[in-house]
């Protein structure tokens, strides 16, 4: 079986208040999904300029593998303010290198032998990733072995009805928050006021093999169409927000890899993220106990 993990999208710097950080949704998943021994890639682009050499050698530091070309373009960064419960907003630079992720021969065998991507909305908001994100996932083999999860992440006004209608027809997981389910079913008409049933609807209408629905502090599904699990959420001392979603969802597809049923792996992918949630920062270095609970 093929453990090629990939996270294709924004690489960026997270600004706070106090510090930045490296990140970015597709690097904070393939961080985490290398933590539990897949062999994974971050697929993005930075800029000929200082961050983006930076960004090379943390990566490497981090004993991450990438194809990161750079490009003429400066390297990504999003200003982060979070609340009193950190919670993150988010303010992201316009025209950065992640907008213009070029598809090459490299890439195109990469997406051969990939057995599981993940990508979102914000790295489509400009033409030349977008084709380059389409172009990968129509070449990832379509196996009952091989996920294509499309995490959704609404991001200010970086989407619209048609990007994330061509999404939902190349993948075959969905990842998603109660809020984002809201907007996604006003797009849709779907007027229910049930959130099992507005995922169940998108289950049969993209023929997805599951939705995620993480509802913040009220909890997660996941949902199949034949079955719901349902998990709380621990209580644990907030550090920051910033990637929990990110390894929720590497924790989950990683366990799946290693052949856990559906409700263990959502049992791990909330405690792993309970984790995250009270470090801080997005890639915080997991603890064996919770990597051995997914890999063995």
């Amino acid at each position: 079986m093929n453990k090629i993990a990939v996270g294709i999208g924004e690489v960026l710097w997270d600004i706070f208040p106090d510090k930045r950080t490296i990140g970015g949704a597709p690097a904070n998943f393939v961080y985490h999904a290398a933590q539990f021994g897949l062999d994974s890639y971050i697929v993005s682009a930075v800029g000929n300029d200082a961050l983006g050499n930076e960004t090379e050698n943390i990566l490497k530091d981090k004993g991450l593998k990438s194809y990161i070309p750079h490009i003429d373009y400066p390297t990504g960064a999003v200003t982060i303010s979070l609340d009193e419960y950190g919670v993150p907003k988010y303010d992201f630079q316009e025209q950065a290198a992640w907008d213009n992720i070029p598809f090459t021969g490299e890439l195109e065998r990469l997406a051969k032998h990939t057995s599981l991507v993940c990508f979102g909305s914000l790295a489509q908001r400009h033409v030349k990733s977008r084709d380059t994100i389409c172009q990968f996932l129509k070449t990832v083999p379509d196996t009952d072995k091989t996920f294509k999860v499309f995490d959704i992440n609404l991001r200010q006004s970086f989407y619209n009805k048609d990007l994330i209608h061509e999404s939902l027809t190349l993948c075959n997981i969905l990842k998603i928050n109660d809020e984002e389910l809201t907007i996604m079913s006003s797009f849709f008409d779907n007027d229910s006021v049930n959130s099992k049933e507005q995922c169940l609807a998108l289950l049969e209408r993209y023929n997805l093999k599951m939705v995620i629905l993480t509802c913040g502090i009220n909890g997660s599904y996941i949902i199949t169409p034949e079955s719901v699990s349902f998990r709380e959420t621990p209580q644990v001392k907030i550090g920051d927000t910033v990637g929990a979603g990110d390894s929720f969802t590497a924790t989950f597809c990683s366990a799946l890899f290693y052949g856990k049923n559906i409700s263990k792996a959502h049992e791990l992918a909330v405690e792993v993220s309970a984790y995250v949630c009270s470090q801080y920062g997005s890639m915080p270095l997991l603890p064996n106990e919770l990597k051995r609970k997914v890999m063995y």
